[in-house]
């Protein structure tokens, strides 16, 4: 199965210690794959968490229980006191209310009812053809990622995030819906409410460019990361420094 062979191949070429996630937005009356689980109450953000660990879940308004991402994803309405920036600025993120709304009115959405359901699961044990691949890792390792999608036609990225909303939308929506590769630090809520590390983040990219990327990784590996990961530069300067 290629999600698998392409899941074996990114976790052998960059030492992956969190498999890739398999995010997929199911459309209204779209069969829901049999063993999907939606009896758990929980935020988008442990739905990844759980798929990270082996779980297949299936989040939608019924058990979503992130206001933010529920809104988001088009399950909810946002409640009044997310929209004017009250509970955030309750909760210490922002310095007023003002710009607590800003952020939340910038806040990339789907439409109501555009979207029926999120399947996750590993991207080696999805069952389903993903919209998005989801990565959570320590920043040297997403590096290559976010490279080997500019490796053939080169340019810059243009990351977007608003240190809120971190996997919902930054890692899964804006690449479904610009059909790009973005890339984070993560949030208030996922350090919160998940087992990520202080020393991970989260990338996200369009299930499409799957070969594209791990074919890129394949030459990056032949040469560049073993190069860059041998530290020669650093080792030759503190050498030198020995010397002196």
């Amino acid at each position: 199965m290629k999600n698998a062979d392409y899941s074996a191949r990114m976790v052998n070429l960059l030492g992956l210690e969190c498999p890739p996630l398999a995010a997929k937005f199911l459309k209204p009356g779209e069969l829901v794959p049999e063993g999907y689980d939606n009896s758990k109450k929980m935020r988008y953000c442990q739905a990844l968490m759980m798929g990270k660990h082996g779980h297949k879940v299936l989040v939608n308004g019924d058990n979503i229980t992130c206001p933010a991402s529920a809104s988001a994803f088009g399950f909810k309405p946002l409640p009044e006191k997310l929209q004017n920036g009250q509970m955030m600025t309750g909760m210490g993120l922002f310095g007023n209310p003002a710009a607590a709304a800003k952020t939340i009115g910038l806040m990339p959405r789907m439409k109501p009812g555009e979207c029926a359901g999120v399947l996750v699961a590993p991207l080696a044990q999805a069952d389903f053809v993903p919209d998005v691949v989801a990565l959570e890792g320590k920043p040297e390792k997403l590096m290559w990622v976010a490279l080997a999608d500019i490796f053939e036609a080169g340019g810059r990225h243009g990351f977007q995030t608003g240190v809120f909303q971190a996997t919902c939308i930054d890692s899964t929506l804006v690449p479904y819906q610009t059909g790009k590769l973005n890339a984070n630090l993560g949030c208030y809520g996922c350090r919160d409410a998940t087992d990520i590390p202080e020393v991970e983040c989260l990338l996200g990219f369009p299930a499409g460019s799957l070969d594209k990327i791990v074919g890129a990784l394949e030459k990056l590996a032949a040469k560049a990361i073993p190069r860059s990961r041998a530290k020669g530069a650093y080792n030759s300067m503190a050498a030198c420094d020995g010397q002196n």
